[in-house]
């Protein structure tokens, strides 16, 4: 009998790990997230999670970010820049389709720029395109961009998530049918489950080494720890419990993957409404915040504190924590000075993000230790994005901005924070003319101290990118340059 059950047992293993192996030479993948997407227009939203999901996956742009943060060629093989820097000249790749079948030519990048750029667009990054002056199909696969001036980011703004190029065919549905030209096919949106996408069969470069990928949503730490332990997912991208990393660090199953993000997690205040219109609120609501506590609380150690809206691991980054340490007695004289000695009551909106609903927390017991109660409110991303991001309803929000190098939102009066001060905007305009790395170097340096002395918002951490992957399964980028899980190179080990 013990022989038998011996002979079964052995036979149900074999069985079980000879069906996971096919299941990973079939090229099979599920990848856990905390958020979903709104929608699935990365060119109509501010959500991260559209472009989570769907960045070189399924929609490409004229150029990309590689793992390294560099820019590197996209649909177009290679342009020419004319000796004014005015003038942007792709040339694309030939024998590239959309999933539907239909090719890509220069009128789609004419329609894709000029439909971002329209005074009716809802690119919620319009800004990348106001300096575009004309786009040009020159043949069916040349197209000339010409600028109002020289932009020296002009092809690190091409290779955002919101400049990824779409056709006129299918843009009406694109928020709940995207069809793109990437190495993925849009295949099914279970909406408050997953969404699944399969491998392109056409693709035009490299093929996906996955034949399947599914996303899946599990907003609950709880429950994504429990998703993970049970291998219901094969990699929890963005991890949102790093209490539970040890446990993964522990367990040959697992790898687990720490790195960088550009992702600047603030304080947001809304500079456009009282008290928060005022300076000196605004550096008393700085200096009453202990970031140490807030990195050890609600991240459990991991975080880098920052002063400024900048990334610490970017060579032009200054540190300027000190400028606004913990200083509760100062917080108090501010407010007193601001006429507000008795404190004030505001709002705290957090989305869904366990930064922000932790952080959330531990900020409002530090606020309240220098007399600021706040009225904290759990949003869903749906309704941050209508009430706080669009309708600048808010006083106090935390959000995780995790675009690379965006600092020049501050130069945007109509952002939701509402920061208006004309020297920050006129070093942004020099900067966007200004071609040469040293002169570029010094304006980043200056844009970061304008709006620390200015009390903005308050700076906490730059966002880590913690994730854990199956032993087995390479390619998960462990840095993000960018808001993406890029699968295009994602493979079972064999």
């Amino acid at each position: 009998m013990n022989n038998l059950l011996r002979t079964s047992a052995f036979a149900s293993s074999f069985a079980l790990l000879a069906g996971l192996g096919a299941a990973q030479a079939a090229g099979d993948v599920t990848v856990g997230l905390q958020l979903e997407p709104p929608h699935l227009d990365p060119t109509g939203a501010a959500a991260g999670a559209i472009d989570q999901v769907l960045y070189s996956n399924v929609f490409e742009g004229l150029t990309r970010f590689g793992p390294d943060g560099s820019v590197d060629p996209g649909l177009a093989e290679s342009w020419e820049i004319s000796e004014d820097g005015t003038e942007y000249t792709f040339h694309l790749h030939e024998g590239v389709t959309f999933h539907d079948g239909t090719d890509l030519t220069a009128e789609d990048v004419v329609f894709t720029l000029d439909r971002a750029r329209a005074e009716e667009s809802a690119n919620a990054q319009k800004a990348l395109f106001e300096g575009i002056e004309s786009v040009e199909a020159v043949d069916s696969l040349t197209v000339k961009v010409t600028l109002s001036e020289p932009d020296g980011s002009f092809l690190f703004n091409m290779a955002w998530g919101d400049a990824v190029i779409v056709a006129p065919e299918s843009i009406e549905d694109i928020k709940s049918n995207p069809i793109g030209t990437g190495a993925f096919k849009f295949s099914d949106w279970t909406q408050g489950d997953s969404i699944d996408l399969v491998k392109n069969p056409d693709y035009w470069g490299t093929p996906a080494a996955l034949d399947t990928a599914t996303f899946k949503f599990i907003s609950d730490p709880s429950a994504a720890f429990a998703a993970v332990m049970a291998e219901d997912v094969d990699a929890f991208y963005s991890y949102p419990a790093p209490e539970n990393l040890a446990n993964f660090e522990a367990d040959p199953r697992f790898r687990v993957l720490v790195g960088s993000t550009e992702g600047e997690t603030i304080l947001a205040m809304n500079n456009g409404a009282e008290p928060f219109n005022d300076p000196k609120v605004r550096e008393a609501v700085a200096h009453a915040i202990d970031r140490s506590a807030l990195i050890d609380g609600a991240m459990f150690g991991y975080g880098e504190p920052i002063g400024t809206h900048f990334a610490p691991h970017n060579p032009d980054y200054v540190d300027l924590t000190e400028q606004s340490n913990y200083d509760p007695e100062r917080s108090k004289q501010l407010l007193e000075e601001a006429g507000y000695g008795d404190g004030f009551t505001t709002t705290l909106k957090l989305p869904p993000p366990s930064y922000a609903r932790r952080g959330g927390e531990i900020i409002a017991a530090q606020l309240r230790e220098v007399g600021i109660e706040t009225e904290i409110t759990n949003v869903e991303w749906a309704q941050w994005l209508e009430n706080v991001f669009n309708g600048k309803d808010f006083g106090l929000t935390i959000v995780s901005h995790t675009e690379p190098m965006d600092i020049g939102i501050y130069a945007r009066p109509d952002y939701y924070f509402q920061y208006d001060n004309p020297d920050f905007q006129q070093v942004i305009e020099t900067l966007t003319a200004t071609a040469d790395p040293e002169g570029r170097s010094k304006l980043w340096q200056q844009a970061q101290q304008i709006i620390a002395d200015d009390y903005v918002n308050g700076y906490l951490f730059q966002l880590p990118l913690m994730s854990v992957v199956k032993t087995g399964l390479e390619g998960i980028w462990a840095d993000a340059p960018t808001q993406a899980v890029d699968l295009t190179a994602v493979h079972w080990a064999e």
